[in-house]
């Protein structure tokens, strides 16, 4: 039998603060993650004039349909765990806890080199506007001042952020629509064209890097399960909040894309892509506006920047946090602000390493856009999109063992559905990697990259299985969050139980 000991202050007894966060405000911390607008005016315009395809917005609809066949597990899932460990959570519960320490290893260069990434984009363009009114001011003093506000946004309660990326979307959205409203009302040759729905441009070899460019402007949707914990009844906000992202950032590139082929003729788009880059957008909507509203646009294509930062910096904390609290980081890890309840040392951490990868950055001299923006996202993208593959099939096994009363086509049907496609992406993204960093064929980034998370992995499962020898009631507690608050200590049996079945289904103890 094992021995029930009292209770006491352990690693899950500092929480996020708790009902602070409704279905809108997890919406914006999903869509914010998503940058609808960086996506438009930044990635289509790219894809636009790198692939030369006029299949962009069916290939965004398509894209966010495997999204939603994703979601649909992936949100039946967080019905039955509550977890700001998110992936890692769900893959420890569905393939073990081993897996699912490799999958945190993952996960923390994954968003933390998105966010660090968004720096670079941020700094860039914030130079670019503050040279046009003739303030010339370096990239890196730009990006300095958008970190230092989100360290501190990142230490506040985490409504207040909401409430900040609230504001910022709704006047993104607006501007998004007005500018989608104004090329689509002034189209070239005088009318409008829907051919560039077509599935038929699907079936050409360029689809795989196509799609996977595609979902790399989804990522940061899949931060809404990270804010479960501080979320007011978690297990219905935030499944509804998550098909939302999906659905709303989805339909925004896609509408976006096509308006803007509308405007130059899908013949013309790739040229006028490739001629104009990220002002596209600002270059055929500017003669049938007034000033202000382009002037507007590059605002708020600033904050929408911001936005994601904030999104970001939120998700890799309370990963951190996540593991802290288990144990498979530093317990310093796991403890939170005592007045906001946000993720302390995790903010902290994230916010140091910002500031000293963006300073080297600076001191080599590298282009802000290129190898910060561009290089640091692609790659953190790469492990996110590892850990949504790992997921979907965490869903399926977890079901598997057991449907908890769920549908069969949302235990079962949809993840298998998901599995077998994210399979597909993942594959044709690793792959054609160096395609993505824009690298000559005969680079190491072709494969070192993949190679890297690889590694990164094999060295959380090689971790996972010391602590299963060393603290096994550390390991007994991976990616169970706050269950079971009552210490155990393990006896014998449950050892067994723990090693003959690592992922816990039928141990029947509280882990």
């Amino acid at each position: 039998m094992s021995r029930m000991e009292p209770e006491e202050p352990d690693i899950v007894s500092k929480a996020l603060a708790k009902n602070r966060l409704g279905v809108p405000s997890v919406v914006f911390f999903g869509v914010a993650g998503a940058a609808p607008l960086t996506v438009i005016i930044g990635s289509i315009t790219t894809i636009y004039a790198i692939i030369g395809s006029t299949a962009v917005p069916i290939a965004y609809l398509v894209t966010a349909g495997l999204l939603s066949l994703f979601t649909v597990g992936f949100v039946a899932m967080s019905r039955h765990i509550v977890n700001t460990g998110a992936f890692y959570s769900y893959i420890s519960h569905g393939l073990g806890r081993i897996i699912g320490v490799g999958a945190a290893f993952v996960a923390l260069p994954a968003y933390s080199l998105m966010q660090i990434g968004l720096f670079g984009l941020f700094g860039s363009v914030a130079s670019g506007i503050l040279g046009a009114f003739g303030f010339a001011v370096p990239w890196y003093a730009c990006a300095i001042a958008a970190w230092f506000a989100v360290a501190v946004l990142g230490l506040l309660w985490v409504d207040l952020s909401g409430k900040v990326l609230a504001v910022l979307l709704v006047l993104e959205i607006a501007v998004v629509l007005i500018y989608d409203l104004v090329m689509v009302s002034n189209p070239a040759n005088g009318h409008v064209t829907f051919s560039q729905f077509s599935p038929a441009p699907l079936a050409t070899p360029v689809v795989g890097v196509l799609l996977v460019l595609a979902i790399a402007g989804f990522v940061g949707f899949e931060a809404t399960v990270v804010l479960s914990e501080e979320a007011k009844d978690p297990k219905r906000t935030i499944a509804r909040a998550t098909h939302i992202a999906v659905i709303l950032a989805g339909v925004l590139c896609s509408i976006s894309a096509w308006a803007m082929s509308v405007n130059t003729g899908p013949d013309q788009i790739a040229a006028k892509a490739a001629q104009h880059e990220t002002d596209l957008v600002f270059t055929l909507v500017g003669p049938h506006l007034p000033g202000f509203m382009v002037d507007l646009g590059y605002v708020l294509f600033l904050t929408s920047v911001f936005a994601a930062l904030l999104a970001f910096h939120a998700a890799v904390s309370r990963y951190q946090f996540a593991l802290g609290r288990e144990g498979v980081l530093p317990a310093a890890w796991g403890r939170t602000h005592p007045r906001t309840g946000a993720p302390l040392l995790g903010s902290i951490t994230q916010s140091v390493l910002a500031i000293i990868v963006l300073s080297l950055y600076a001191l080599v001299g590298s282009d802000p856009l290129v190898f910060v923006f561009a290089w640091l996202t692609t790659i953190g993208g790469l492990g996110v999109l590892i850990l949504m593959w790992a997921a979907s099939a965490a869903v399926l096994a977890f079901f598997m063992r057991n449907r908890r009363q769920e549908s069969i086509w949302k235990a079962y049907i949809a993840p298998a559905c998901a599995f077998l496609l994210l399979t597909i992406v993942l594959a044709a993204t690793c792959i054609g990697f160096g395609e993505l960093l824009q690298v000559d064929g005969d680079s190491p980034f072709q494969w070192l990259i993949p190679a890297l998370y690889l590694a990164v992995a094999m060295i959380g499962f090689v971790w996972a299985m010391i602590m299963r020898a060393a603290r096994p009631e550390v390991y007994a507690a991976i990616g169970r969050g706050t269950e079971g608050r009552v210490n155990v200590i393990p006896d014998s049996s449950m050892l067994r139980a723990l090693h003959a079945d690592p992922v816990g289904a039928r141990s029947g103890y509280p882990y």
